[in-house]
Formats: structure tokens, sequence, C-alpha cells
């Protein structure tokens, strides 16, 4: 039984996630990991249901409050699906259930990284974006998962793809329609911006007009 932690979140292996920590149940949970060193599950709660997650480990507490409370932080490892749920386990306040670790198929290509970092590239400069994260090759698609403005239903379908080219044949798919998207959305605020102002036309010859 993995002890359970349901978010409205999606967490990736090799991701370092920080939270605070304020429930009794999670406060349990914490001290648990501390003591027992165990890891826990995040199972994102979408849609309702709790299928896909990801298992975490307890790198550090960075704060503690005098109520109890704290501030974690701690690293993705292992994707699972949810084979049962429990919403307290034996002789604790917080849930668990029975999961199955996924394996992976963690083949890739550098042609795809390129592509991919190359749109990303495309995105930033639209957004005029100060500053922007940097990648080098070779990376996973979970390293940038986070940094191309997927809606959380993109990104828990991203966590349930199971190869590594199917992850980054669906990053560089959402570029392509989002970078378009923010283009058009450029322009029509370029346009609003120019209404009521003076316009500088090119002048028309008329050379190849014909009635």
């Amino acid at each position: 039984m993995l002890p359970l932690f349901p978010l409205q979140t999606v967490v990736y292996p090799g991701e370092r996630l920080p939270l605070h920590i304020f429930e009794e149940r999670y406060q349990q949970l914490i001290k648990d990991c501390k003591e027992d060193d165990i890891t826990f599950g995040i199972p994102t709660f979408i849609n309702k249901t709790l299928d896909y997650g990801t298992e975490v480990k307890l790198q550090k507490i960075s704060k503690k409050y005098p109520g109890g409370e704290s501030d974690v932080i701690c690293l993705g490892k292992r994707i699972f699906r949810v084979k049962s749920f429990h919403e307290k386990l034996p002789g604790k306040l917080y849930a668990g259930g029975e999961v199955e670790f996924l394996e992976d198929n963690d083949g890739s290509a550098e042609d795809l990284q390129e592509e991919l970092l190359k749109n990303i590239a495309i995105l930033y400069v639209e957004l005029t974006i100060e500053n922007p994260p940097v990648f080098d090759i070779p990376f996973i698609s979970y390293q940038v998962a986070h940094k191309v403005g997927l809606a959380l239903h993109q990104e828990y379908h991203l966590l349930t793809l199971r190869s590594e080219l199917e992850r980054l044949n669906y990053l560089i798919g959402h570029l392509k329609v989002t970078i378009p998207v923010v283009r058009e959305m450029n322009r029509a605020k370029e346009v609003i911006q120019m209404n009521g102002h003076f316009k500088n036309f090119d002048p028309l010859d008329f050379e190849d007009f014909q009635l």
C-alpha cells in the first residue's frame, strides 16, 4: 500500500515539488516519511477521478510552523496507476491505495528534442518572456512540460503517455497549435493599439491592376 496525497496538479519524475503542509493528516504523512523513510504518491485529481499519479520522496523540510504546518520539498520518482483507493490507511489519518508502477520506453531522438526546443524558443519570443529558462540537449520531456503553457488536462495526458517519443511529439504538436494562436493574439493587440492613430500605408502603383 502506498500513502496517497491526491492533488489537482501533475507531478513528473525528476521534478522538485514544494508543498505547504497544513492538514493534520498530511502532517502525519510527512512525519512518517521523515521517520520511516517512506515515499508517497500524488495522484492527479481530474474529472472527479484518480487514475495516474507520481510517486514522490521527501527531500527536506524547509520550514516548520508553531501550529504544526510545514514547507517541504519533494522529488518526483515513478509514475503509477491507482488500482484501489482507501480514504484512511489502517491506524493512519491519511489515504492510501494499491498502485501499479508503470514501465517506460526511455528511447528518445535528438532531432525531436531539437525541434521541440526550436518551437519553445519561438513561443518565448512571441510571448516576449524575459530571461526564459534554458534547456540543453539531451533532456527529457518532463523537464519542459510545465514551461510550454499546457492546461492541466494536457499535462495529465502527458503523464499517461508511456513513450518518450510520444511525449516529445505531443509537446511539439501542442506548440505548433499554440504559436499561431499567440501570433494572432499579438496581431490583434497591435491592431487595437493602432486604432485611432495615423497610419502610414504603402502607396499602390496599380501596374498589374485589371478590372
